[in-house]
């Protein structure tokens, strides 16, 4: 039985190890749904994956969500993921990372008829947060890979929930 034990975690070690390999990149496109401090909407983002060694991959990104209620976003950060092989299409990872955030706000102008025009202008801001969350990666082929993401942004005045589900193509 002890022998049995020990040849399966020796396999299970060897399959981890080399799940992964350092030096594999990918390219990809995600949709993130955000919400956060009374504000909901969808953004679309492209992302790059870089292994570095062959458990530790760095994903820089940037998002963009769409206008809603006069206001716009968008997001440019890094985070870095510790794959978990659980089978031999499935990885788990932990999702750790920094980010710039931008809004920009836009009041219209408002025609008030005889006693003129009202409003108008806009502001905007940006700040530093952290990203922290959990991902999946499916392989469909050796090239393309489905993920899905539940990431919290924490940092600055605010803070919002990021779920993504995306693509990306292994070279």
């Amino acid at each position: 039985m002890r022998r049995i034990l020990l040849l399966m975690v020796a396999v299970l070690c060897i399959t981890v190890a080399s799940a992964q390999e350092k030096g594999e990149t990918a390219v990809g496109a995600q949709v993130v749904y955000g919400s956060g401090d009374g504000l909901s909407n969808i953004g679309i983002g492209a992302k790059f994956q870089w292994n570095v060694i062959n458990r530790l991959r760095l994903e820089p990104s940037f998002t963009y969500f769409l206008k809603k209620d006069n206001i716009n976003m968008w997001n440019a950060g890094v985070n870095v993921h510790y794959l978990f092989p659980v089978a031999d299409a499935i990885t788990l990872y932990p999702v750790a990372g920094a980010g710039i955030w931008g809004i920009k706000v836009s009041v219209p102008e408002m025609d008030l008829g005889e006693y003129g025009n009202y409003g108008g202008g806009s502001a905007s801001n940006s700040e530093f947060g952290f990203n922290i969350g959990a991902g999946a990666d499916f392989n469909l082929s050796e090239k393309f890979v489905i993920n899905a993401e539940l990431k919290y942004k924490v940092g600055g005045d605010w803070s919002r929930l990021l779920i993504s589900a995306g693509v990306a193509y292994k070279f």
